[in-house]
């Protein structure tokens, strides 16, 4: 029997952006597969041009209303390697606290309402509403206690007004440190009963060996600035970071791509895990081996699997963040900048994968130019490659147009595309 199966996806569903996925059979051979990015490009670099410092990580907050902390981390961290500015230890701790709100509030949105719908047969997730109303309100209060989290130390839950160059603007009160806390341990239960939910999918079974690009941690779970480093064995500063990301045009698509030791890479929870899983809480990797996670791990799909495994070390680490912060008291959490002439890089580990800004300054402290390397720029090469692949191995006798559309429409969901963010 030959097999024809024919996909056209225009737009995806369930991602942020315009992407759209086409693969054509033929006579069981795949004649096409592609993933091409269409969104209309943004051009914040050149809106940065001319910028005061003290702006800079205001405006780039905006690129992305999901990874806002994370975009205004990176651009602080550039900012203050530029002028020479090392930040006081609570500040280092409070960021680390918001950008753990960040991951906790990106995570489960996806997990809940971007790729469970996939999970149970279902086109959205409102259904949930009358059919699984216990979800819903679990994935409520697990989302909110991550937006929480960023309005008490950020002072938004998207666009932050506390995180400043020089630091934190001010130190939340012990008493609402604490009272997080608390709801931190509770939040537990929450997520046992999703680990519950997540061990009833069917992850598809599916392999694509390719590098996997992360921050590398040193003691601790990596999330911002560091050294930066792959599964093939390739490691390098911060600051270099174009030797990492590599970008350069492809006619189809509206987003530059990337590659490294091979065509293609991945970033991402699953990138991270695989270079840092050592350094997990022990609840973590607890949960990790219970789904079969092990590095390194080549099945996209599994992205998933690593959003709930971070979820876990986050909670503890949250934890322990509020507790060493209230242990120490008040403490200092800004200090003095003085502009200068120079250039900074920063990284920061956003949900998506990892995140590159780099600006120069002039000696006013205004910016000359300004480089941002997304995390979906990095994964569009990987998702396109993945695709051509994933169709030869699905595509056999029984198959339908609408299963083979469904499982495309999974593997670019896996990696949870922030299509406008990588079109910059």
């Amino acid at each position: 029997m030959k097999i024809n199966l024919d996909v056209d996806v225009h737009h995806l569903t369930r991602v942020e952006g315009h992407g759209n996925i086409r693969v054509v059979v033929k006579d069981g051979e795949v004649k096409e597969a592609r993933w091409d990015v269409v969104e209309t490009p943004r051009f914040f670099e050149v809106m940065l041009k001319g910028k005061h410092y003290s702006t800079a990580g205001i405006l780039t907050a905006r690129i992305c209303g999901i990874c806002s902390i994370g975009h205004c981390l990176a651009s602080l961290r550039a900012t203050e390697e530029a002028f020479g500015v090392t930040i006081p230890e609570a500040a280092r701790k409070l960021r680390l606290l918001a950008k753990h709100g960040e991951t906790l509030q990106s995570h489960w949105l996806h997990l809940f309402f971007l790729a469970a719908p996939d999970f149970v047969g279902l086109p959205s997730a409102l259904p949930l509403l009358e059919i699984k109303p216990e979800v819903v309100h679990i994935a409520r209060r697990l989302k909110g206690l991550g937006n929480r989290i960023c309005d008490l130390v950020a002072g938004r839950t998207t666009h932050p007004v506390s995180l400043q160059v020089g630091g934190v603007a001010a130190m939340p009160p012990r008493e609402k440190l604490l009272a997080m806390r608390d709801e931190l341990k509770r939040s537990f239960e929450d997520i046992k009963a999703t680990a519950a939910l997540l061990s009833t999918f069917k992850i598809p079974v599916f392999e694509r060996e390719t590098e996997f690009v992360a921050l590398k941690g040193e003691n601790e779970y990596p999330w911002i600035g560091g050294r930066l480093v792959s599964t093939d064995g390739v490691e390098h500063a911060e600051r270099d970071y174009r030797k990492m990301t590599n970008e350069y045009v492809d006619k189809n698509n509206t987003s530059k791509w990337c590659k490294l030791s091979r065509p293609s890479f991945a970033v991402g929870a699953l990138a991270r895990f695989n270079n840092n899983n050592k350094l997990l809480h022990p609840d973590a990797a607890k949960a990790a081996a219970d789904f079969g996670l092990a590095p390194v791990c080549h099945n996209p799909f599994m992205n998933n699997v690593a959003r709930l495994v971070e979820c876990v070390h986050v909670t503890h680490d949250a934890m322990r963040l509020i507790d060493e912060l209230v242990e120490a008291g008040p403490a200092q959490t800004m200090v003095e900048v003085t502009p200068r002439a120079g250039e900074g890089v920063g990284a920061v580990e956003v949900p998506r994968g990892i995140l590159y800004h780099n600006y120069e300054y002039d000696k006013d402290g205004y910016v000359v130019r300004a480089n941002c390397i997304i995390p979906t720029t990095q994964n569009n090469a990987n998702i396109h490659l993945d695709m051509p692949v994933l169709a030869r191995h699905f595509a056999t006798d029984g198959m339908t147009d609408e299963q083979l559309t469904l499982l495309c429409s999974m593997l670019v969901r896996s990696y949870d595309p922030c299509i406008s963010c990588s079109v910059h």
